[in-house]
C-alpha cells in the first residue's frame, strides 16, 4: 500500500454483509464436498509449484513485478472465515491462485503444457522433438521468461534441445503478447528469423490501438480494475475473477509474421483438406503447420468476441481444443470496466456455437487462456470404457447460451422501451440453467454492467429521455442537488441513514448521495461546503464502497469499490503499472502513429492560435545510409485538427516544413515524454534535416499545441479548480 495512504481505520463488515459472506462460503464448502471437479481439475497434472517467491523487473531487481506470496492466504485448504470477502469470489480466488507448470494433453506427435498463475493469463507450450511452440507469452517480459525457465527446470529440456520455433498470439489484448521477447530471453532477446508469429487478422492494428488510443485513461481505469494499489487479503484484493491480478513489468510486442485471414493465408478450400486435420471440413478453418514440426494446427477465427480480433486453435493429434479467452471458468466482460470497444454478444454466441458443432464430437481435453482445463472423463468402471466429452460440450453449450442469453434478453426489453438501468435492475440474474453452474458467474464480467453494455452497443448512451440529453455536469448537479436537499449536513445525515440500514439498496443510495456533496465541493461558483462536511461526506463514502465491496461476488466490482474507498479519502495514489513498451510505438503505422499524435493535440488553442494551416512534408530516409526510402506522408495543423494524408497531399504545393528522417528517429520521439523537445534535440543531433524558410517556427508552433495525458486524473473525487 501507497505510504502516504492515510485512511487507516479498518472498516468492518456490517453483520449482513459478514453474514452473507460467511452463509455463501458455507454452502459452497458443502457444494465442493459433493462435487470437487474444479478443485482437482485446477490441479490436476501439475508437475512444480513456481520455485521463486516472486519475480522481478530486469532492469530493477528491486521492483517485484509478480508476488506469488501475496496471495497464499487463498490456498485451498486454508484456514479461517473471511466475513470481508464474498463466499463465491473466495472460491475463485483459490482456483486462480493455484499457479505452476501443468500437463495437459500429450499425443504421440507432441506434449501441451500450461504454466498458469504467473500472470493474468496462462502460458501454453506445444513440445515436440524439434522445439517449442508458444501460445500467448503472458503479459510481461520478465513473467514470462519466468514461466518458460519453470518448464525448462522441470523437464530438463534446455534451449539447444527445444529451441522455440513458433509463437502464437490467440488474440489482440495485452496479457496475451506483452511478454513476447520474454520467451526469446536464451536467445538475448531477439527474434530469430526463421520464427513464425502467427495472429489472427486484424490483431497489430487492435493492440496497437487500444494500448495507444487510449492507453492513458484505460491504464488510470485499470488501477481500479485490477486495485494494483490494494494490499493482498481478505480486507483488500483477492483477485480479478478472470485471474489474481495483471503483472506490472515491461510489455513488450513481436509484430506478426503471418496472419490468418490475410491475404497470403485464407480458408482451406475442401478439396485441399486433409484427414490430418480429424474434423470434417467446412469453410472459414484455417490450417498451419510450423516448420520442422510435422503435425497441423487447424484455426477457427473468431473478430468481435472477446476481442475485435481472436482465434480458437484445435490440436488434431491430441484431440484437444485451445478456446483462446471465448470460454473461461466465469462470464466475461461485454463491456470492461476499464473501459474498450463494446463487444458484441450475438457474435459471441454465434461463434461458440460454431467451434460446437465443429470440433465438439473431436474434442476429448479443452483448455483456454485463463483458468484451468476440461477433460473429457470414463463415465463408469467398467474395463475398456471410453471417455466421454459430455462436461466440455455442457461446458461449451452453456458459456454459449449465457452470450446468447445477455444479448437477446436485452433486445427484447429494449425493444420494450426499457433503458439500460432498467434492464439491469429488471433481470438481476441468470436464469437457474445458465447461473447455477460456477463457471456462468459474474466473477470478471456480471449481469448488470454486461447487460448495461448491450444496450450500449445498440442504443449508446442517450436513453431517449430529453431530461438526460443535456445534464449538468456532476459538480453542477451536485451542488444543486445538495442545496435542494437542504444542505450538505443534511445530505449527509441521509446517507448515513441510509447505510445504517445496511441493504444493498441503501448502501447505493447512501453512494449517490454522497457522490453530490464530494462533487458539490468543486463547483464553479464557488463551495457551499465547510470543510468538515466534505471530509465526513469523504469517511462515510469511504465506509460505503468498503461494504459494498466486502460483498461483491464480482472480482472487479469488489477492486472498483475497495480503490474507491482508499482513494475517496486519499486522493488519487501514484500509479502502479505495467512499464511502457517501445514495441508498441515500433509496430504502429504511420496512420496510426499520426492518429495517436492528433489525440493530444489541444485542439481549442490550437484553432485560435494557427487560424492558417500549419503543413509538414515527413520524408523518410534509411537510418544509415540516408537514402529516400520513397515513404512519405503530409500532417496538416487546421481548424484545431492534425490531419494525416499517406504519401503526401496533392493539394499542398508549398510545405511550411519539410522533414526528413528515418523511422527510427520518428519512433524515438513519441518514446520519451516531451515531443517538442526530442523534436528539437534530434534536430541538433542532425538526425532529422529541416528544410523551409521557416521550418523551426512551424514545427514549433505545431508541436507546442501538443498535451500530456494526467496519469492522476482523480475518479471518485472532482478535479481540482483551475
Amino acid at each position: 500500500m501507497p505510504e502516504n495512504f492515510q485512511y487507516s481505520q479498518p472498516v468492518e463488515p456490517s453483520a449482513a454483509v459478514a453474514e452473507a459472506n460467511l452463509r455463501a462460503a458455507a454452502v459452497i464448502r458443502d457444494a465442493d464436498a459433493r462435487d470437487g471437479k474444479d478443485f482437482a481439475d485446477a490441479s490436476r497434472f501439475r508437475i512444480a509449484p513456481p520455485d521463486v517467491p516472486v519475480i522481478t523487473s530486469r532492469k530493477d531487481r528491486e521492483k517485484v513485478v509478480w508476488d506469488f506470496t501475496s496471495y497464499e492466504f487463498l490456498e485451498s485448504g486454508s484456514d479461517g472465515d473471511m466475513p470481508t470477502v464474498n463466499g463465491s469470489l473466495r472460491r475463485q480466488g483459490s482456483l486462480t491462485a493455484v499457479a505452476g507448470l501443468f500437463q495437459v494433453a500429450t499425443c504421440s506427435a507432441y506434449r501441451v503444457y500450461q504454466v498458469r498463475g504467473y500472470d493474468l493469463s496462462n502460458m501454453t507450450i506445444i513440445e515436440y522433438d524439434q522445439g517449442l511452440i508458444i501460445i500467448d507469452p503472458l503479459a510481461c517480459y520478465e513473467t514470462a521468461q519466468a514461466a518458460l525457465k519453470l518448464f525448462r527446470d522441470h523437464t530438463e529440456l534446455t534451449k539447444e534441445q527445444r529451441p522455440v520455433r513458433g509463437l502464437i498470439y490467440t488474440h489482440c489484448h495485452v496479457d496475451h503478447f506483452g511478454g513476447a521477447r520474454g520467451v526469446f530471453h536464451e536467445a538475448g532477446d531477439p527474434l530469430e528469423p526463421d520464427v513464425p508469429v502467427v495472429a489472427p487478422e486484424g490483431f497489430l492494428e487492435h493492440a496497437v490501438s487500444e494500448n495507444v488510443y487510449a492507453g492513458p485513461a484505460m491504464a488510470r481505469r485499470a488501477q481500479y480494475m485490477y486495485a494494483a494499489q490494494l494490499d493482498k487479503g481478505p480486507r483488500g484484493q483477492v483477485g480479478s475473477g478472470l485471474g489474481l491480478t495483471v503483472s506490472t513489468g515491461e510489455v513488450t510486442l513481436i509484430p506478426p509474421t503471418v496472419y490468418l485471414g490475410g491475404p497470403e493465408h485464407q480458408p482451406v478450400a475442401k478439396k485441399a483438406w486433409k484427414s490430418s486435420y480429424v474434423i470434417p471440413w467446412r469453410p472459414g478453418l484455417y490450417a498451419y503447420t510450423f516448420k520442422d514440426s510435422g503435425f497441423p494446427l487447424v484455426f477457427q477465427l473468431t473478430p468481435g468476441t472477446e476481442a475485435p480480433a481472436e482465434m480458437n486453435i484445435y490440436l488434431p493429434d491430441a484431440r484437444t481444443l485451445c478456446i483462446a479467452e471465448n470460454a473461461t471458468h466465469t462470464m466475461h466482460n461485454i463491456l470492461s470496466l476499464r473501459g474498450a470497444q463494446v463487444r458484441d454478444a450475438h457474435a459471441w454466441s454465434k461463434y461458440l456455437t460454431e467451434a460446437i458443432q465443429t470440433f465438439g464430437e473431436h474434442t476429448d481435453v479443452l483448455f483456454a487462456s485463463h483458468h484451468w482445463p476440461v477433460w473429457a472423463e470414463v463415465e463408469n468402471e467398467e474395463p475398456g470404457g471410453k471417455p466421454s466429452n459430455k462436461r466440455i460440450l455442457e461446458f461449451l453449450n452453456k458459456q454459449r447460451d449465457m452470450y446468447g442469453y445477455l444479448n437477446d434478453q436485452s433486445l427484447r426489453l429494449i425493444n420494450s422501451g426499457y433503458t439500460g438501468i432498467e434492464i439491469a435492475e429488471q433481470l438481476k440474474e441468470l436464469p437457474a440453467g445458465l447461473g447455477d453452474h460456477w463457471y456462468n458467474r459474474g466473477y470478471y464480467g456480471s449481469v448488470s454492467h454486461n447487460l448495461k453494455a448491450v444496450y450500449q452497443r445498440y442504443m449508446g448512451w442517450y436513453d431517449g429521455n430529453p431530461a438526460t440529453l443535456w445534464k449538468l455536469p456532476p459538480t453542477q448537479s451536485g451542488a444543486a442537488y445538495v442545496e435542494a436537499m437542504g444542505g450538505a449536513e443534511a445530505v449527509v445525515d441521509k446517507a448515513r441513514q441510509a447505510y445504517d440500514s445496511a441493504t444493498a439498496q441503501g448502501y447505493r443510495w447512501a453512494a449517490e448521495l454522497l457522490n453530490h456533496v464530494i462533487f458539490a465541493a468543486a463547483a464553479e461558483n464557488g463551495s457551499p461546503l465547510a470543510e468538515p462536511q466534505v471530509t465526513r461526506a469523504k469517511e462515510l463514502q469511504a465506509q460505503v464502497f468498503t461494504q459494498l465491496g466486502y460483498g461483491s461476488e464480482n472480482g472487479t466490482w469488489r477492486n472498483a469499490y475497495l480503490t474507491g474507498a482508499q482513494e475517496v479519502v486519499n486522493g488519487p495514489q501514484p500509479l502502479i503499472t505495467s512499464q511502457s513498451s517501445v514495441d508498441l510505438i515500433r509496430s504502429t503505422t504511420l496512420e496510426q502513429y499520426f492518429s495517436a499524435l492528433a489525440r493530444s493535440v489541444d485542439g481549442p488553442t490550437a484553432a485560435e492560435r494557427h487560424r492558417a494551416p500549419i503543413v509538414l512534408d515527413w520524408v523518410f530516409v534509411d537510418a544509415g545510409t540516408g537514402a529516400e526510402t520513397g515513404e512519405k506522408c503530409t500532417t496538416t495543423l487546421r481548424n484545431g485538427v492534425l490531419v494525416f494524408v499517406e504519401g503526401g497531399d496533392r493539394f499542398v504545393v508549398t510545405p511550411d516544413a519539410t522533414i526528413r528522417l528515418s523511422r527510427e528517429a520518428l519512433n524515438e520521439l513519441a518514446e520519451q515524454p516531451g515531443y517538442r523537445k526530442n523534436f528539437n534535440q534530434a534536430v541538433e543531433d542532425k538526425k532529422i534535416t529541416l528544410e523551409g524558410a521557416d521550418a523551426q517556427t512551424a514545427t514549433d508552433a505545431v508541436f507546442g499545441t501538443l498535451t500530456l495525458p494526467d496519469p492522476r486524473f482523480p475518479i471518485v473525487t472532482p478535479r481540482t479548480r483551475g
